[in-house]
């Protein structure tokens, strides 16, 4: 039996006093991360801002098995939200430049009601070519009279994971959900809400494509209006990343089980607590970056330099942990050996980078993140 087939469907309940200690730290973390992101400079909060909207655009499709050119959502989230940054590599693209506005459009205006034509137009906007030649789905529309069924495996072999409601009675089904959604009751927690909108909308999977996205940006919308804030700071669609495999096993087993969902509601809390954690951490080499470049204000620099420094500095510099070394600076700054030796022993000598312990035939360098 799926948990949509039990006669009180969606009566939901839950063990609140389990999920108390969960709820109580998470609003200490949502104060810690407002609390730093308010202390920061101006320049420093867009920064965040603009990194915690790549990552869900980014993650939130990695989840579905979709990978998004990392250079154009950046660039997209660079226009969108304004900002100029030197060293942008890629351009954006339709499929970056409509998620990036959806996500945006999900979190900006918490205040509004949620309406089944913005579901609508949401899903439209994940398909802006539309559907494809290959593919048979309604684009900007709920799903037909088929079965939803979610499968894996082999297609003489199919695993049914779950298996949706069937599509007569979706609309009204629909209805119900976007007034509690819109009208929750008073005494219902918000985070908490967040996590049965989420297991709610999933399970009624509404559209041929795009359910596990459109999901979580109204995910997105109920942390934002738990938070009174409309900027996010952090990704949940990034923690659910780093625990694909189980969220969906989570939302399997939650799919058929009973009605009561205090299960699935610890495991989305966890993955809250997660993603918040994330965001502090990021929080803190936005606020190093910043800090970087404030003090090297006056430093003259090539255009190159810059370009390199700020990959460096991204958070996508996790791929230089071994430094950066003269060949690896060619390749980013697309110049001669002799220019990139010349230029990194110029940012050594500017402060800007030191000497990695070590040696041998290649001199690594790492960021000179603390003045000498």
């Amino acid at each position: 039996m799926y948990i949509w087939q039990h006669p009180d469907w969606p009566h939901f309940y839950w063990d609140e006093t389990r999920l108390r200690p969960r709820l109580d730290y998470l609003r200490l973390l949502q104060g810690r991360l407002l609390g730093r992101t308010e202390a920061a400079p101006e320049q420093a909060d867009l920064e965040v801002e603009m990194d915690a909207l790549i990552q869900s655009a980014i993650r939130t499709s990695e989840i579905e098995g979709e990978h998004l050119d990392v250079g154009s959502v950046r660039s997209s989230v660079a226009r969108q939200l304004g900002v100029k940054q030197a060293g942008l590599v890629g351009r954006p693209t339709p499929e970056s430049e409509s998620l990036v506005e959806l996500l945006l459009e999900a979190t900006r205006k918490p205040g509004e009601a949620l309406t089944l034509e913005q579901l609508c137009r949401w899903q439209a906007m994940l398909f802006p070519k539309g559907p494809g030649l290959l593919a048979d789905i309604r684009v900007g529309a709920l799903r037909g009279e088929a079965p939803m069924q979610v499968v894996s495996g082999r297609v003489d072999r199919p695993k049914i994971h779950f298996e949706a409601p069937p599509r007569k009675g979706l609309d009204t089904e629909l209805k119900q959900f976007l007034q509690w959604f819109n009208e929750p009751p008073g005494s219902l927690n918000l985070l908490l809400r967040a996590g049965i909108a989420h297991l709610w909308l999933i399970t009624l999977h509404p559209f041929d494509d795009g359910n596990g996205r459109i999901a979580r940006a109204v995910t997105d919308r109920a942390l934002a209006q738990a938070e009174r804030q409309s900027v996010r700071f952090y990704s949940l669609s990034a923690a659910i990343m780093t625990r694909r495999n189980a969220y969906y096993a989570q939302l399997e087993q939650s799919q058929r089980g009973e009605l009561d969902i205090t299960p699935w509601l610890t495991w989305f809390l966890d993955t809250l607590e997660e993603a918040l954690e994330q965001a502090l951490f990021r929080v803190d080499r936005v606020l190093s970056k910043t800090r970087f470049w404030q003090r090297h204000a006056t430093t003259v620099l090539n255009e190159r330099q810059i370009k390199v420094l700020s990959r460096l500095l991204d958070t996508a510099g996790d791929e230089f942990a071994q430094g950066i070394n003269a060949r690896k600076y060619q390749s980013l700054a697309k110049v001669s050996k002799a220019t990139a030796t010349r230029d990194l022993t110029e940012l050594l000598e500017k402060g800007c980078l030191e000497k990695m312990p070590g040696g041998g035939r290649s001199t690594r360098y790492t960021l000179a993140i603390r003045p000498k």
